[in-house]
């Protein structure tokens, strides 16, 4: 009799795969590999990608698809507004299918992950912040650590870049996400308090602006859409608004336009490290409280699991520990 899939006798889900399969003499038949890709394609919710990952052709994994939509009678995967979309079925095997192959890893496989030896493309949706603060350490890690891990970045707003994770469509979402939906997990990875940029010149000696000054001044704002933002809020709260002169997507052209101008740029710190020690720039404290926010990776609990997944994120963890130490 060949060494099956490993389980706990109270998992009753795991129990649900084998039940499904007719009944336990068909295990003998089956190719064990075609839940390896049935894994994969319920993270990856498209072929192509699960055949990128498995390093297999597209053409041999939407054959396995149909064989696997045989052997459970199911769908599995229904095309829907041009995605991959889960059946009821698939979803409720997911978990079980997913913990029973990690079984399979503990038992068989080496003993922990070794990122020298993946090769695999992760897909990541951050700001345009999030990408000057994180990714040059990241990227120094994964060529240094996993030189066969490659990146790809896009950048939407928080609503979207949720639904990018929800739909399988990234790994991973880092950003401010004050509301999660269901079935997401998250990672504070830092705490993040604001600063405010002027041209040094401008100052006339001084080395910050008080609630007055700060008002009299025009403001470059820094958002992906328009709206206010959390420094808009704690400003209202203290009765007051400012003259926004200058709204763009992007911080990173932000500091230039502050040169030989009396615009003030209120961000995130980190944003400001550049500048920091810049004899034409002024990083001071805003004249009134902004409450700091948490930055956080955000990700679906079915690539909890998942090694190579669980190292990304301890590396993005290590990374946001070593901004603090710089």
């Amino acid at each position: 009799m060949p060494t099956l899939i490993p389980y706990r006798l109270g998992r009753w889900k795991f129990r649900c795969i084998i039940l499904v399969m007719h009944d336990a003499n068909t295990l003998r038949g089956v190719d064990l590999n075609l839940l390896v890709i049935l894994n994969a394609l319920l993270m990856e919710r498209h072929v192509s990608r699960t055949a990128a990952r498995l390093h297999m052709s597209q053409p041999a994994v939407s054959h396995a698809l149909g064989r696997l939509r045989h052997l459970f009678d199911d769908p599995l995967l229904i095309r829907r507004d041009g995605r991959l979309v889960p059946s009821a079925k698939a979803l409720e095997i997911a978990p079980a299918l997913a913990d029973a192959l990690r079984q399979v890893r503990d038992v068989l496989g080496p003993k922990g992950f070794d990122p020298a030896g993946e090769k695999r493309t992760f897909r990541l949706a951050m700001s345009d912040y999030g990408s000057a603060v994180l990714l040059p350490g990241l990227v120094r890690k994964l060529r240094l650590e996993a030189p066969g891990v490659d990146l790809t970045i896009t950048q939407s707003g928080r609503e979207a870049m949720l639904g990018r994770v929800l739909e399988g469509d990234c790994d991973l979402a880092l950003g401010v996400f004050p509301d999660l939906p269901g079935r997401m997990e998250a990672q504070v990875l830092f705490v993040e308090r604001f600063a405010c940029l002027a041209d040094r010149e401008t100052l006339g000696g001084r080395d910050h602006l008080d609630i007055a000054d700060y008002l009299r001044r025009p403001h470059m704002l820094v958002a992906m859409e328009d709206g206010s933002s959390e420094i808009e809020a704690a400003l209202r709260a203290t009765g007051h608004v400012r003259r926004i002169a200058v709204t763009l997507p992007h911080w990173g052209t932000a500091p230039r336009l502050i040169v030989g101008t009396e615009l003030l740029l209120t961000v995130a710190r980190r944003t400001l490290a550049p500048q920091q020690h810049d004899p034409a720039f002024a990083v001071f404290e805003p004249p009134f409280p902004i409450p700091p926010f948490r930055f956080v990776q955000v990700w679906h609990e079915r690539r909890s699991s998942d090694p190579a997944h669980r190292w990304l994120r301890t590396a993005l963890a290590q990374v946001s520990v070593a901004l603090d130490e710089d």
